[in-house]
């Protein structure tokens, strides 16, 4: 008799090409069983079944089952039928499988993730001696990125195991897989991987490719079908019964026996289970391996595991890299000027990878070595020294761990930087600077001067500092063979202006009147002894000063200038500042309060000194007369400003606010006649809302009683209770009148008023 155990294993959504997109589902899973012995009367045979599935925990797929189904049948060849449901079956144990590169030497990509999780229960079986058992778990789909399958995104799989007849009578144990097989293979690299398993009777085991099976489909994963249909993502076991169809192969390229493009092609070995082979092609392959289980020559059972294999492009695990002047081709290049000490630091990666380092240069003919990671080394003078630096020269079978850069050493002779300057000390002008360097290998053929925030690339500048104080000045210096050489000087600079440059906001102005008198004088800064005499008698110390004249004149003005190490310059600028008389502007007007109702309003001058008249009204009018009459056309708040000119040209401004005041004015009646003549047939406030705002009227009787309320001041009292039903009886009645001004006044009005009937 034949017993079968189905083991499926997939990995989704590996990344493995530019163009893979990630898939959506949980497929896989690892089989075994154990016999946990017979029932005491032999007729009952004991069986612990343990499912150890595997999901892509990076692509955002579907999570492990909960309450996972699994399908007990009875039969044997294409006749099954159904036994039971063993539910509420729940994942545990879930953990993260470690990804590994197959080989030490290579380095797979990071953004893999693969979980398992392992699902195990006990089924108790009547012993037969014809029938076998077949425990069943149903789940679609395979990742869509599949290459050596038709439509994978919507093929499932059937998880198996069969207990023969033969299995239950000797309470056989399963044999168990040793390892899983690498999540990721390197591309034109061996996959080598060992596949064996081990039996705990000590059966013999052979070892085979063969198809994996499937079942579900996609139907209840996007709302259409029924997921419980045998179409769906977790078929139901009492409708979807085995035998189970085997995957498609996209032939002719790809089969059971040849699931994977290789040179040379991928084999499995029938004896040791070695899974050897170099692919050649990137992408994810469905690989089945049968293990075969014999007993004193007789075949017991035939456990299948179905897995992918997923090949990608991997990096090299070390490279070799040293910190450089520069590159020329492949070649490294370290140019040392008048030094023969070479300090390199090596930039290598991966450290924890690189068991070796070795440096060898040819020296005048000798071959000298180093095995330092860094090197530091006296070369013998000038010269040219080739070179390079090998990782992991010596280890053997470890070819992706070995690399290798040249390098170039080039001892030139020494450059020394230097340079003299002169300059005026006591008054401003260039300083003069002159390049004192020398090249040994010949002459400096390049200069870089830095003058504070300027350069220059002559070899004898000259430059002019804007500002006083300690200057640096720097000199880099450049030979034929581009070594370099830099040094700096420091420069006391505290020269007094060539010239002094003063630049007054104004030359005229009116008393009293505010002049600054702007210093361009360069250089100049508060280190400096600074003197101005404003030709007023006042004295400043400032930089550039702002004074005010408070009499009318011409006024000279003198500026010392005095630097931190003695230098003096003085000017004088005779006349310089006029400052004439200005009148006073003022006036009055009447009324002093004015309103809507009195908005005509009589402005009268008296401004002093004055020759010329301008008003502004708000933005209502302007006039050019020394007495206006200005009537208002509308209430508001209006800046009422008068501008008066002296004969000299100078002028003064006056400026006044004031409001025209809207006014509310209402006027009530002492009574009125609701009879329909259409004569005072309503009682109502009469006079001007213009403006009001938070209005209430209300009307009461004698005994208090509230017979009309309004917020509408256009709405008046028609005598009825609330302006409905009958006119009520006549009498007095008393009214209450609320409301704010448009200044926000709050009034209230009281009285009295009589319907006549």
């Amino acid at each position: 008799m034949l017993k079968k155990l189905i083991f499926g294993l997939f990995f989704t959504g590996i990344f493995l090409l530019p163009d893979y997109v990630v898939a959506l589902h949980i497929v896989g899973g690892d089989v075994t069983y154990t016999c946990l012995g017979k029932s005491a009367n032999g007729r009952f045979a004991d069986f612990r079944i343990t499912f150890t599935m595997y999901r892509d925990s990076r692509s955002g797929g579907a999570p492990f089952d909960v309450n996972a189904r699994f399908g007990v049948y009875q039969g044997s060849g294409t006749n099954w039928r159904y036994v039971e449901t063993i539910s509420n079956i729940n994942p545990r144990s879930i953990a993260a499988i470690p990804i590994e590169a197959p080989n030490p030497c290579l380095i797979v990509p990071t953004n893999l993730g693969v979980d398992k999780g392992v699902y195990e229960f006990d089924v108790r079986l009547e012993i037969s001696a014809s029938e076998s058992y077949l425990i069943a778990y149903q789940r679609c789909c395979r990742n869509n990125t599949i290459s050596n399958l038709v439509n994978p995104g919507t093929t499932g799989a059937a998880f198996t195991i069969e207990l023969t007849p033969f299995a239950q009578q000797t309470c056989n144990n399963s044999p168990v897989f040793n390892d899983f097989p690498p999540v990721v293979i390197c591309v034109n690299e061996s996959i080598s991987f060992d596949h064996s398993a081990k039996d705990k009777d000590g059966d013999q085991i052979t070892y085979e490719f063969c198809a994996p099976l499937t079942a579900g489909g996609t139907d209840g994963s996007t709302g259409v079908g029924s997921a419980d249909a045998c179409t769906g993502v977790t078929p139901n076991p009492f409708n979807c019964r085995p035998p189970f169809n085997q995957v498609t192969f996209a032939l002719p390229f790809y089969s059971f026996s040849k699931p994977m493009a290789g040179n040379p092609t991928v084999f499995i070995d029938a004896n040791t289970g070695l899974i050897d082979g170099k692919p050649n092609l990137t992408g994810q392959y469905v690989v089945g391996v049968c293990v075969k289980e014999f007993r004193n020559g007789q075949l017991l059972s035939i456990i299948q595991r179905d897995f992918q294999f997923n090949v990608t492009n991997c990096q090299s695990a070390v490279n070799a890299k040293i910190d450089t002047d520069q590159l020329k081709g492949d070649t490294s290049v370290i140019n040392l000027c008048g030094d023969s000490l070479v300090n390199i630091t090596n930039l290598s990666t991966e450290a924890s990878r690189i068991l070796s380092y070795y440096w060898e240069f040819d020296v005048s003919g000798q071959k000298r070595t180093f095995n330092t990671r860094d090197l530091k080394a006296i070369f013998p003078g000038v010269g040219t020294y080739d070179g390079k630096m090998v990782l992991n020269r010596d280890i053997p079978n470890a070819e992706n761990c070995k690399d290798s850069v040249r390098v170039r050493i080039n001892v030139f002779p020494p450059i020394r930087a230097d340079f003299t300057y002169d300059y005026d000390t006591c008054v401003a002008g260039p300083v003069f600077f002159t390049d004192k360097s020398v090249a040994e290998a010949g002459s400096v053929v390049g200069w870089s001067w830095k003058f504070e925030n300027e350069k220059d690339v002559v070899k004898n500048p000259a430059f002019e500092f804007e500002t006083p104080g300690k200057k640096l000045v720097q000199l880099e210096v450049t030979d034929k063979n581009n070594c370099k050489a830099l040094i700096n000087k420091e420069i006391t600079y505290f020269p007094v202006p060539a010239l002094i440059i003063i630049e007054p906001d104004n030359f005229i102005g009116c008393v009293p009147g505010d002049i600054f008198f702007n210093n361009l004088s360069k250089p100049i800064d508060n280190t400096y002894n600074i003197t101005w005499n404003l030709g007023d008698g006042n004295i400043s110390k400032e930089i550039s000063p702002k004074h005010r004249y408070t009499q009318t004149g011409n006024f000279t003005v003198t500026v010392d200038i005095i630097s931190p190490i003695g230098c003096k310059v003085s000017q004088t600028f005779p006349d310089w500042i006029t400052i004439l008389e200005k009148p006073d502007a003022g006036f009055t007007y009447q009324p002093e309060l004015p309103t809507i109702f009195n908005n005509t309003v009589t402005f009268t001058d008296a401004s002093r000194n004055a020759v010329s008249w301008f008003w502004k009204f708000g933005n209502s009018g302007t006039s050019y007369i020394k007495d206006p009459v200005f009537t208002f056309r509308d209430t508001g708040i209006y800046e009422i400003v008068q501008v008066v000119m002296h004969q000299s040209g100078c002028t003064d401004t006056a400026v006044v606010v004031f409001d025209i005041e809207p006014i509310v004015d209402i006027i009530m009646p002492n009574a009125f006649t609701p009879n329909g003549d259409g004569l005072n047939d309503t009682f109502y406030g009469r006079g001007v809302f213009d403006g009001i705002k938070n209005y209430r009227f209300t009307v009461w009787n004698r005994w208090g009683e509230n017979i009309f309320e309004t917020d509408n001041p256009q709405e008046s009292w028609n005598g009825r209770l609330n302006n409905q039903g009958e006119v009520l009886q006549a009498g007095i009645y008393i009214y209450q009148l609320e409301y704010t001004t448009p200044r926000n006044q709050f009034r209230k009005q009281k009285g009295q008023c009589t319907l006549i009937k």
